[in-house]
């Protein structure tokens, strides 16, 4: 008997007793309505996921796999909104409120009710915006399919930057429908009541569009590469990452360089890289007392040496050799080349056995190097 009286007072506590406005049954009911959901979202999107891994290992579907793991999270989403749209019909949202003032009673009534659907709503369309904004990166697995097929590593810059864009542009998207068709804001009235705002804004954002419009002809002209040597406004380095609003350029000391894209499309960009040979110009001093015969084997031995290495040249711009200038302290010899491919620790490998064996030649046929001197001639005096 006293077991059916705590079980009769305990099923009163529970269907009697309020907590704001609603019964301690229906917190349970919206409790186990919003439990179910979520378990029932964890079971679907743990099979989403499993099949996602198997089209995935099997590398027949790459596309569908991407599908199937874009779906995991928002499906969870919206099986949780679906959940809590459900539950409201458990909960009391239209409470009636009696207040006591100066003797007399008034009532007031507070709905809740449009709240929680907006709730529902938004979380459902967030849902959708994530599986949108997850379906960018099937966009970026054919952008990727598609610059693996371009020499230029320019185009698999421009993959993150289309990535980048698209999901800000959904974000974007996905806030203004919510405030406008969810809680119906008037965002046509809100932007043009920024009025002086939006326009000092606008001023304010004048270096940011010159930098995104310089992006725009930089991917346009493509006057580089990544991992290019250029030099740009006076620096001198390889290109490490081109950006919505700058470029990154890392310094022969190693240093890194940010330059803004507006600067670089204004600017002349100098792609070292992209020369066609290294041109070298030589002096081979000798000193003046060497004679013309001399001279003449010096001209006709580093003529022989290049020769002798004209694979290194271009066919249609051959060394030139000739004696060329009688110089304050010299007699000059100047030796032009174009050294191919332009490969500058090659280039100077190069340069260090041409050297070489050229030091070794004159030595053997007794040509003497000149180098800077001074004569001074003493003139002696009448006294003497």
């Amino acid at each position: 008997m006293l077991a059916q009286t705590d079980n009769t007072e305990f099923w009163k506590l529970f269907t009697e007793h309020q907590f704001l406005h609603n019964e301690l049954w229906r917190w349970a009911a919206l409790f186990g309505a919003l439990l179910t959901s979520f378990i029932i979202s964890k079971i679907v999107a743990f099979f989403i996921q499993r099949h996602s891994q198997k089209l995935e290992k099997s590398g027949k579907a790459v596309v569908a796999a991407l599908l199937l793991r874009s779906m995991v999270g928002p499906v969870q989403m919206l099986i949780i909104a679906g959940g809590l749209y459900f539950a409201r019909n458990f909960i009391r949202l239209e409470w009636i409120i009696t207040e006591e003032l100066n003797g007399s009673e008034k009532t007031r009534e507070i709905n809740f009710l449009s709240n929680w659907i907006n709730a529902c709503k938004t979380i459902s369309v967030l849902a959708v915006a994530w599986f949108i904004y997850r379906l960018v990166d099937v966009i970026e697995y054919f952008l990727h399919h598609w610059t693996s097929k371009t020499d230029t590593l320019l185009d698999d810059q421009l993959v993150p930057l289309v990535r980048k864009s698209l999901r800000v542009f959904i974000v974007i998207v996905s806030v203004l429908f919510i405030a406008q068709n969810i809680f119906e804001w008037n965002i046509g009235s809100l932007i043009a009541g920024l009025g002086i705002g939006g326009l000092a804004f606008a001023l304010a954002a004048k270096d940011m569009l010159a930098n995104l419009f310089g992006s725009v002809t930089i991917f346009a002209d493509r006057p580089f590469q990544l991992g290019e040597r250029v030099v740009i406004a006076g620096y001198d380095g390889m290109i490490e990452e081109v950006g919505f609003r700058s470029t990154r350029l890392r310094l022969l000391n190693g240093h890194l360089v940010t330059i803004p894209n507006g600067v670089v499309a204004n600017s002349a960009v100098e792609n070292i890289d992209r020369r066609p040979s290294i041109k070298r110009v030589m002096e081979v001093t000798c000193t003046y007392d060497t004679p013309p015969e001399k001279i003449q084997r010096g001209v006709d031995i580093i003529r022989e040496l290049l020769d002798a290495r004209k694979e290194n040249f271009p066919a249609e711009n051959p060394p030139r050799v000739y004696f060329n200038d009688f110089g304050s302290h010299s007699l000059d010899i100047i030796v032009y080349y174009w050294f191919t491919p332009a490969d500058w620790w090659a280039y100077l490998e190069f340069n260090h056995d041409f050297n070489s064996e050229l030091l070794k030649r004159f030595n053997e046929e007794g040509i003497e190097f000149a180098f800077p001197t001074q004569t001074l001639y003493m003139k002696k005096g009448d006294s003497e």
